[in-house]
């Protein structure tokens, strides 16, 4: 079995990955800009879902290009989702990684209050100076709440990764954005994950 295991070069894996991913992919063609970001999370996944259930608010990928080209921060949901993102490319543009979620003033405020973490981290990251872009793995409480700041004119981000993964309240969160005049990248269903929202990002920084 070993003898028939062809060996890679690292610097060959996600190239190699890549076309294999295009090969599967077959006659399926998406937008220009939206093209990396659904073979990116096939990438990261193995799960060609994707292709399927991403949705795109119109303009939603160069808003948030553009975005990232003037310096803007990322806030995410879990240490797991911040840990992906590539945060020296995203500096080379003056642009930070924030997540909140482990910090002890959060968890203290969110047992003062009776709340999630996640919906005290939404908080913080809504108070972020510059542009800001959400993304959502993990908490469909995060999604939640952050949706209801943007409604209250409590938070204007440039765009929301909405891909918490999971059962409860996981599609209801993401059908709040779907159809909105939020700008957003939405996994609908069940699927998602700190995975497939660093995925994301990175796709976005990269074609930045």
């Amino acid at each position: 079995m070993l003898d028939q295991i062809k060996i890679v070069k690292p610097t060959e894996i996600e190239k190699n990955s890549m076309a294999i991913i295009t090969k599967e992919l077959g006659d399926r063609t998406f937008p220009p800009l939206e093209e990396p970001i659904v073979k990116r999370c096939i990438h990261t996944s193995a799960d060609f879902d994707y292709a399927d259930n991403l949705v795109f608010s119109e303009s939603a990928v160069e808003k948030a290009l553009e975005a990232i080209r003037n310096g803007a921060s990322i806030v995410t949901d879990t240490r797991m989702a911040a840990s992906g993102v590539n945060k020296r490319r995203l500096a080379e543009f003056g642009g930070q990684v924030h997540c909140f979620m482990d910090h002890e003033d959060v968890a203290k405020e969110a047992k003062e209050r009776g709340c999630t973490r996640a919906v005290v981290c939404m908080e913080r990251g809504s108070k972020i100076e510059g542009p800001v872009i959400f993304a959502i793995g993990n908490a469909p409480t995060a999604l939640i709440h952050l949706y209801e700041l943007i409604r209250e004119g409590k938070a204007d981000p440039v765009l929301v990764i909405g891909v918490p993964v999971g059962f409860v309240n996981v599609i209801e969160s993401k059908e709040l954005f779907i159809g909105s005049e939020i700008s957003h990248i939405i996994a609908k269903g069940r699927k998602g994950g700190s995975n497939i929202a660093a995925a994301i990002c990175n796709a976005l920084i990269y074609q930045a």
